[in-house]
């Protein structure tokens, strides 16, 4: 599946929100050594730079045209393409974040002690990951997938939907791997110019293993049974624009 980081970054600043509250609460400790992984077009590398100025930050990210941009945006910084689940980089790092990309991964009880191990003693794992496949965005897709028209085309990601667990759950794996863990859920209101403003947002990410599937003319059939349910879903207010309610958790390991 290939990424667009131009139609990622459309909604840039309510993208990065969630990874300012993150790196908000990550502990502040010396740190010498920094990975954003699953670093998309650099947005969230810029600030974890930020958050720490004196660090080595180095990001990582499966897609060629996502690292293309983020070399682009932080020239100064190294940027690798490279496979979260298969990372051999022992480190040690005082901060790994991982903003909105281990959705995409499956074997959580495995990857996180994983990520844990990497770090050094005092560092943190913070991680943010959305929590919205319940909601009217991601059952509308779901609902899409499944019209007759291109259901057997689509069926890969259509059964593909990745588990993501609870708090409970992710606190006790965090625990077991000896990390100190702080957990929280937070549900943002995003303020869009209408509904075809969150069909636009979703093109950029949950959309796209369905709409790569697809050709053009099904694609646009696809987008416009999507846009009408999500008019449903999310009725403009008087001045034409729309709610998205987008919870998301965020887990703070330290080791």
């Amino acid at each position: 599946m290939s990424w667009s980081a131009a139609q990622y970054v459309k909604f840039e600043d309510e993208r990065s929100r969630p990874v300012r509250d993150l790196l908000a609460h990550v502990p502040t400790i010396e740190v010498k050594t920094a990975a954003d992984i699953g670093c998309g077009p650099g947005n969230s590398t810029e600030l974890l730079q930020q958050r720490f100025p004196d660090a080595t930050v180095v990001g990582m990210d499966s897609s060629p045209e996502m690292i293309e941009a983020a070399r682009k945006r932080l020239p100064a910084v190294r940027f690798e393409i490279a496979d979260i689940a298969a990372w051999q980089d022992p480190g040690p790092f005082e901060v790994i974040l991982s903003n909105a990309v281990l959705q995409w991964l499956p074997d959580h009880a495995a990857l996180l002690p994983k990520l844990v191990a990497k770090l050094a003693p005092g560092g943190s794992l913070a991680v943010q990951v959305p929590d919205n496949l319940d909601q009217p965005t991601h059952r509308l897709i779901r609902e899409t997938a499944a019209d007759a028209r291109w259901a057997e085309k689509v069926a890969g990601p259509a059964k593909a939907r990745i588990t993501r667990h609870g708090a409970d759950w992710y606190y006790g794996v965090l625990r077991d791997a000896g990390a100190k863990v702080d957990i929280w859920r937070t549900t943002y209101y995003h303020v869009l110019a209408g509904p075809a403003a969150v069909v636009e947002w979703f093109k950029g990410a949950a959309l796209r293993p369905f709409l790569a599937l697809l050709d053009k003319g099904e694609q646009a059939a696809f987008l416009a049974q999507y846009q009408a349910g999500i008019e449903k879903a999310y009725p403009a207010l008087a001045d034409g624009t729309v709610l998205l309610s987008f919870p998301r958790l965020f887990m703070i390991a330290m080791r």
